[in-house]
């Protein structure tokens, strides 16, 4: 069995055991190595604009806020974006801040017909340590993903 074969299986295998309706769950890890596997694999990045700004970003994701900045209201051209950016047949990997948007976000691209949907764990700054602080329990950053500030 190849490594692509493999990281699709093992996402697979936990998208079915949490029982999501999209294709898997992804480490970060995981994620950059389809990246690198997978021609034409994107990454779609549903954080806020205020996020991405503040906080970093994933070099050559797709950027569609899933809920708006600031208001926090949910993106009515979510879908439109994504379709008019991101080919339906493309494996697509989403990421958001801790992996629950993400969650949302790839649910509804499959129900949308994208065959090839991915939510990416941990998000890219992970959850919240015992101090309240992110980025030091998983997430994209914590595992030396590339990012770039702002």
């Amino acid at each position: 069995m190849g490594k692509l074969t493999e990281i699709l299986s093992l996402a697979q295998a936990r998208g079915k055991a949490l029982g999501r309706p999209y294709q898997g769950e992804l480490t970060p890890q995981e994620a950059g190595d389809l990246l690198r596997l997978a021609p034409g694999a994107k990454i779609v990045d549903v954080r806020t604009r205020a996020e991405w700004d503040w906080v970093g970003r994933v070099a050559g994701a797709v950027e569609i806020e899933w809920n708006q900045y600031p208001g926090g209201v949910r993106n009515p051209n979510f879908m439109a974006e994504l379709k008019r950016q991101v080919d339906p047949e493309a494996l697509v990997m989403f990421l958001c801040r801790s992996g629950v948007r993400s969650v949302a976000a790839a649910a509804a691209a499959t129900e949308a017909g994208y065959n090839s949907c991915y939510n990416i764990l941990e998000g890219f700054e992970g959850d919240k340590d015992a101090n309240g602080h992110r980025n030091t329990i998983g997430g994209w950053r914590k595992a030396g993903m590339p990012w770039i500030q702002g």
